[in-house]
């Protein structure tokens, strides 16, 4: 049996700040194969790397992420921390020597709408730095999937699903439109625990993640799961446990 691979959520948001620049420099002294993290798109057109569409939760400042003016980002700062919203060209730029898989996702904005052009703007970075193989533009939101492929035929597609997502179509209707537009699909733990006879019975091994396990038993559970990957806050400890479970059984 191969491994799931792991990805740092939101770089690894229960070690260090999430989405912070340190937190992703941080990472790389982990043996994870993947970084996960969030864009936002300000009224500047600026791509800044921010989980929420509102300062209030992980900054010093409160606002719509949309309302920064050109180059306000470099004035507000992380809570916990000395440091400002990273942009998506710095995060890139930390991540382009290495070999690590990028999930990139495409949020929307405080009032749940896609960003206009979003998906364009990042996919022309990530072509910029040459990292367009190794990554994945990844979305709750089909119709921004969809767009990916339009604009963007060359970067995979990661979509996520959650108990939340799928309830408007019901699952195996949330999954079937999702398959069609997404390379991977990451399911929320508990969703991928009470379904898992039907989502591993729709969703071929290769193509499924779970997010977010974080403690030892629990990515003990999801590392021996016939799946691609998993996506944690503690790839520390999911780094540790799956040398447990996988270097034992060779």
């Amino acid at each position: 049996m191969t491994s799931p691979i792991i990805a740092g959520h939101r770089g690894a948001r229960n070690l260090w700040a999430e989405n912070s620049l340190a937190g992703f420099r941080n990472l790389l002294g982990l043996k994870v194969e993947c970084v996960e993290f969030d864009v936002h798109l300000s009224a500047a057109g600026e791509l800044l790397v921010i989980h929420d569409a509102t300062l209030d939760r992980t900054t010093e400042r409160s606002g719509r992420v949309a309302d920064l003016a050109a180059g306000e980002y470099r004035s507000v700062i992380l809570k916990g921390t000395d440091e400002r919203i990273p942009t998506l060209d710095e995060v890139l730029e930390i991540y382009a020597p290495t070999g690590l898989e990028l999930h990139v996702e495409l949020k929307a904005d405080a009032e749940g709408r896609p960003y206009e052009d979003l998906e364009a703007r990042a996919a022309a970075e990530l072509d910029r730095f040459g990292l367009a193989d190794r990554s994945f533009l990844t979305s709750f939101n089909g119709a921004v999937l969809k767009k990916v492929g339009e604009v963007a035929p060359h970067i995979r597609r990661l979509s996520s699903l959650s108990h939340k997502s799928v309830e408007p179509r019901g699952l195996r209707q949330s999954v079937e439109i999702m398959l069609q537009v997404s390379d991977v699909l990451a399911v929320e733990k508990a969703l991928l625990s009470d379904e898992w006879d039907l989502l591993s019975a729709l969703i071929p091994a290769e193509r499924l993640g779970a997010w977010v396990p974080n403690d030892p038993d629990d990515l003990s559970f999801w590392l021996r799961r016939p799946i691609r990957q998993i996506t944690t806050d503690r790839p520390d400890l999911a780094v540790r446990v799956r040398g447990e479970l996988f270097d034992a059984a060779h």
